[in-house]
């Protein structure tokens, strides 16, 4: 059995969760929302034989302490390279990032492409592409929680509305997020802070276009190689999240994580951690 263990960094501004696990080459985790590090349990063990993995909770959520502000994604991915290069002493490494993750790991790719040897986005697009990142109002919900107070009233204490109904419905393989792990993910969203700071993510979308827009601009394309994969059912992003970092990255293969919705790393585990395998052990 694969020994995750449990850990806490004092960055100074507040404290980071994160998990490790294996030995070997550095390999870093961003989960999404409404995840956690917890998202990764499936993928974790699978790699760990081959790798040092580093999974944290982003800031503001899951175990980490909550944050006020600081939510767009060049933000979020300083509070990953100071846990990684000031706290664990890690300065070259893989990176992997799903859902809000993503753009968090994009960001931390543009600031440190010395550092990143491989860069993984699982089912999601990046801001300021040039394509339209909530698909013409598909995604729903960007609006909702990018709009101020609404969407702390309306859930405060329904949480498990909302979670239930996004976990149903924008996966494809039903249960593959069971109750005791909804259970998990609402002991860290129902904390004080939790949701404000998720609506936070989404609340810094025009902000973190237009730093990717900047950085494009003014340095080019990134330059690592990159796998982008999206789930090709439900509300899985389709090969969209491979359009996507075509035109921000150079040098870009990946595709569709088969019969997946958006939950890539609980509905195909075995099949997203075997791409990841062969993509940075090659």
């Amino acid at each position: 059995m694969t020994d995750i263990r449990s850990n806490y960094a004092d960055l100074g501004d507040g404290l980071v969760h994160y998990l490790t696990a294996g030995k070997g080459e550095p390999l870093v985790l961003l989960h999404g929302i409404p995840q956690t590090s917890y998202e990764w349990r499936h993928v974790i063990p699978m790699l760990a034989d081959r790798f040092q993995i580093v999974a944290p909770d982003l800031r503001g959520l899951g175990d980490s302490s909550r944050a006020a502000s600081g939510f767009d994604k060049k933000t979020v991915a300083g509070d990953v390279w100071r846990l990684l290069s000031e706290h664990l002493k890690i300065d070259s490494f893989f990176l992997v990032g799903h859902d809000w993750g993503g753009p968090t790991a994009f960001a931390l790719a543009c600031a440190h492409q010395e550092a990143v040897r491989r860069l993984a986005i699982l089912d999601v697009a990046i801001p300021g592409d040039g394509a339209d990142f909530s698909q013409g109002g598909r995604r729903w919900h960007h609006a909702l929680f990018r709009t101020p107070h609404l969407p702390e009233a309306l859930l405060h204490d329904r949480e498990h509305i909302y979670f239930d109904w996004l976990f149903d419905n924008y996966g494809y393989l039903p249960n593959s997020v069971t109750e005791v792990d909804r259970t998990e993910y609402l002991r860290t969203y129902r904390k004080p802070g939790a949701m404000s700071a998720m609506f936070g993510y989404y609340r810094a979308l025009p902000q973190d276009a237009e730093d990717n827009r900047a950085f494009l601009a003014t340095n080019g394309k990134l330059r690592m190689p990159v796998l982008a994969l999206g789930g090709d059912k439900a509300f899985g992003r389709g090969i969209e999240t491979l359009e996507s970092l075509q035109r921000v990255a150079e040098n870009v293969r990946g595709g569709l994580i088969p019969n997946s919705g958006h939950w890539v790393t609980e509905e195909q585990p075995e099949f997203v951690a075997g791409e990841l395998r062969k993509f940075f052990l090659e």
